[in-house]
């Protein structure tokens, strides 16, 4: 059996490369509605049905203006902006669910430790042990400049970062050792203070004394997840990780990844099967091969239009972390001529997309290179059902991550559609064993 996740890029709700966006209907949750709790609600019960380890919760906390140096096509086209903060979402959709866990990102530049601790804590508590939390370093230098910052860390130093804040973090949520709440009424003692302790922990990035001044939640530790491919970003989730997410072209690729992640965390004396990896997908998926694949033919057509590359070619400006502006390179420029080095971003994301295509055209590269991969997921949902059976026998596991358009009817083809038919094939759980997002995760 495999575990399934559910990327939630919270707000608008569009989805760029569909067929329909900027030329009718958009996709996504209803574009006046998206931000009302109806379409939350009902996405936590149908993928619970569906028997979703998680929903992850995406978060970005600017106004991206670093294509054509301004603003205008980020909030014309609804692409990052507006959207909700995560964490209040949590316990909306936990309350009307009783399986399925919810991460909502937290970014190590935006919450000092000691808040993250209480309020992931208070969290789990609130959920019973639903909630994780993904752990992002933030990309650009517009995020930063809203926390006080004039320009963003470095990338490495960003990831040295990241490490020390899960280090102060689950130093917190262990400041309290198990016994220390008595809760005697009886005595009128609550709790036993020489079982709580300050953390004094001081570091290069981060001094916080401690204790933390909530009781801990029913996992103790909240599950870690991160989606760094780069060197130091498979070294955290190597040492820190219960989940992590991955970009991958194929079974072969995304073999070689997660034997790459399970030697690292061997290497750091972890068991490798505490730490799930969860592969990306965008699958086209319809009633019949043929509808699948004609969807998925008016999608590459839809590609090379303008407004899909307009969207790309913005992606890419905020993907080198705001540094390179895309849309003021000719796109005829060799890919060889731009100078790449300038990005301080999502470093694997770009060498993704212009990796080895170093003498074609922005244009050329821009037209046909996509940061998140469809895996050959296109078909029927037996017949994706199939195929991802296929991909998870050669890759050894551990599971698939779907990004899609927030549509009732996606979520209706995947919770009614895809997964009875993965069910009926042994590769997805029949009903949750455990209580906790942890428990749910080593489950298998």
């Amino acid at each position: 059996m495999f575990h399934m996740g559910w990327f939630l890029g919270d707000g608008f709700g569009i989805h760029p490369w569909s067929p329909t966006n900027g030329d009718g209907p958009w996709t996504g949750t209803n574009h006046l509605d998206w931000m009302k709790p109806d379409i939350h609600v009902d996405m936590a019960r149908s993928l619970e049905r569906a028997g979703f380890d998680y929903i992850l919760i995406e978060d970005t906390s600017m106004v991206e203006d670093s294509y054509k140096n301004s603003a205008e096509t980020s909030l014309r086209r609804g692409f990052m902006a507006p959207k909700n903060d995560p964490l209040p979402l949590v316990p909306l959709m936990t309350q009307q669910t009783k399986h399925i866990g919810i991460i909502p990102t937290v970014s190590t530049i935006q919450y000092p430790p000691f808040l993250a601790a209480r309020a992931f804590t208070t969290l789990d508590h609130l959920t019973e042990g639903r909630v994780g939390m993904n752990v992002v370093t933030s990309v650009t230098d517009r995020v930063a400049q809203n926390f006080g910052y004039e320009r963003h860390l470095e990338h490495d130093e960003r990831y040295e970062m990241a490490m020390e804040w899960i280090d102060v973090v689950k130093a917190l949520q262990n400041s309290w050792e198990d016994g220390a709440v008595i809760a005697d009424p009886y005595a009128g003692v609550y709790a036993d203070h020489t079982k709580v302790n300050p953390i004094e922990f001081v570091g290069k990035y981060f001094k916080c004394r401690g204790p933390l001044n909530t009781i801990p939640g029913p996992q103790r530790d909240v599950p870690v997840c991160s989606a760094g491919s780069s060197e130091l970003g498979r070294v955290l989730a190597a040492n820190y990780d219960d989940t992590q997410i991955a970009i991958v072209k194929d079974a072969a690729d995304a073999k070689t990844y997660r034997e790459n992640i399970r030697a690292r965390a061997a290497a750091a004396g972890r068991n490798p099967d505490d730490i799930k990896v969860l592969f990306i997908a965008t699958p086209t998926i319809a009633a019949t091969d043929a509808e699948a694949q004609a969807a998925y033919e008016a999608a590459q057509a839809f590609r090379k239009t303008d407004k899909a590359i307009e969207y790309n070619l913005w992606n890419m400006s905020y993907t080198s972390g705001g540094r390179i502006d895309f849309g003021a390179i000719d796109p005829d420029t060799r890919v060889g001529d731009i100078d790449l080095s300038k990005q301080n971003g999502e470093y694997t994301s770009i060498a993704g997309l212009f990796g080895g295509r170093e003498d074609e055209t922005l244009r050329e590269v821009v037209a046909s290179s996509f940061q998140v991969k469809d895996m050959g997921l296109i078909g029927s949902p037996s017949t994706i059902a199939d195929k991802m059976g296929e991909i998870m026998e050669e890759a050894g596991g551990d599971g698939f991550l779907f990004y899609l358009p927030t549509t009732r009817m996606n979520l209706a083809m995947i919770s009614d559609g895809l997964a009875p038919e993965l069910r009926r094939r042994g590769l997805i759980r029949e009903e949750y064993t455990g209580s906790t997002l942890k428990e749910n995760l080593r489950a298998f």
